[in-house]
């Protein structure tokens, strides 16, 4: 019994606060690093402060500015078949070209063009292409491109989905 009265006596030995006291001191110089990167503009998550979000970015427009420089062409609508055999569908898509009013006639003139592009692309996607969630804002994007290409840089400015119907 002699063993058992000596380990009770015995000191328990502290843990040092030095593990914690250096984890504290890095969640803070985190969090303010954090904060700086965020208020600076350094990762980009929309923020409406701090010294980017005084002045406009180059190319984009005062919403309260009028757009009477802007004109709407449409597109020739467009059915495509998609898929094979059992699985064929239909896709059936319609859009507007947002351009420059300077560049409306230009744009109406090129129109044959633009819808051979539109065909061309998408009787190339197949089915899958189509159902992924991600799908229509990649198609608008490699459309807009294949539009610009066509037509000529800084004629259009965007593509305006206006059907995209799968049956």
């Amino acid at each position: 019994m002699p063993d058992t009265e000596d380990t009770a006596t015995a000191p328990v030995a502290k843990r040092s606060k030095r593990p914690l006291l250096i984890g504290a001191v890095l969640a803070l110089v985190g969090a303010a690093g954090g904060f700086y990167a965020m208020w600076s503009g350094l990762i980009p998550l929309g923020a409406d402060h701090g010294p980017e979000a005084e002045a406009p970015l180059a190319g984009h427009t005062d919403p309260q500015a009028p757009m009477a420089d802007l004109a709407f062409v449409p597109v020739v609508p467009v059915v495509v078949s998609v898929g094979q055999g059992a699985a064929r569908s239909h896709l059936r898509f319609a859009a507007e070209l947002e351009v420059k009013a300077a560049h409306k006639t230009e744009v109406e003139q090129l129109m044959p063009r633009i819808v051979d592009v539109t065909n061309t692309y998408l009787r190339a996607l197949k089915l899958a292409d189509l159902e992924d969630s991600q799908a229509l804002i990649r198609l608008r994007a490699q459309l807009l491109r294949r539009m610009q290409v066509v037509t000529g840089e800084g004629r259009i400015n965007d593509l305006l989905i206006m059907e995209f119907v799968l049956n």
